[in-house]
């Protein structure tokens, strides 16, 4: 397992979705993080009450670290942890029907607000799609807050697990998922919203049209080793950061420990 090599000057924020962090430290969080040189380590689908975030996560560095729980034990949740730049860390609060599963983070470092966020699975308890009315309205929420960030000239990245896929390019096996949320027609529609309001995809941006590049997949034997999977987490950047900002955007498929893996942003004022 190894990440990019980060340039001189150049920040770094690592997103991962951990799939539970108590079970992700059983499984090496801490040999991810050290190897990671992160700025900024955010993760999501954290399922964990402040107080039972393992000790590996709170209490073995010096840094500032910022967890939104939420309300359903074991579910959902993100959570921060920063070190070597100083940063403003807090939920960030949407609606009581999304704020209370813990799903959005703001974190405001040298001028650039950057949002992690663990975005709804469309499928419901049965497997049908039941949640992607409210998968919508909370991609459309978000989207409303950040543009009025984009008005005020604030850089703007969002980036996490966003639980779609975008493009055919962006899973292994495209025809077969049209019916499977997180690559329904409406969702897929949902993010080119916001590409046509202006928001960059930071992994194309970086690498164009580059095929077979996943962050997630299945937990079913061989899948992984087949890299059967899909680009369900990414960075995604307003006009102010591509203006004002140079930067690469990365994965880490090497890295076990969860079903996702981590993917890096590394960023210099131009």
């Amino acid at each position: 397992m190894s990440f990019p090599v980060k340039k001189r000057g150049y920040r770094r924020v690592v997103s991962w979705n951990v799939n539970g962090i108590r079970a992700c430290v059983r499984k090496g969080w801490r040999d991810i993080y050290n190897a990671s040189e992160a700025h900024i380590f955010s993760m999501q689908e954290v399922r964990a009450l402040p107080e039972q975030i393992p000790d590996e996560v709170t209490q073995t560095f010096k840094a500032q670290r910022h967890f939104f729980p939420a309300e359903r034990k074991g579910y959902s949740g993100v959570g921060s942890v920063v070190q070597k730049v100083k940063a403003d860390m807090k939920p960030l609060l949407l609606k009581d029907v999304f704020d209370c599963e813990g799903r959005l983070e703001q974190i405001d470092v040298d001028g650039v607000r950057f949002v992690n966020g663990y975005f709804p699975n469309g499928s419901g308890k049965n497997r049908d799609n039941s949640r992607v009315p409210y998968k919508l309205a909370f991609y459309t929420e978000l989207l409303q807050v950040c543009q009025r960030w984009e008005a005020a000239g604030l850089p703007v990245v969002i980036y996490g697990d966003w639980n779609t896929a975008h493009k055919d390019i962006d899973l292994a096996r495209p025809k077969g998922n049209r019916k499977t949320s997180g690559f329904l027609p409406e969702e897929c529609a949902a993010l080119d919203v916001w590409t046509d309001a202006g928001y960059i995809d930071l992994f194309r941006a970086t690498h164009g049209d580059l095929e077979g590049q996943y962050t997630w997949w299945s937990n079913r034997p061989g899948v992984r080793e087949r890299n059967v999977g899909w680009r369900i987490d990414m960075f995604m950047g307003n006009r102010h950061f591509i203006e004002g900002y140079r930067f690469q955007a990365n994965h880490v498929p090497t890295a076990m420990g969860s079903d996702h893996c981590p993917i890096v942003l590394d960023y210099r004022k131009k």
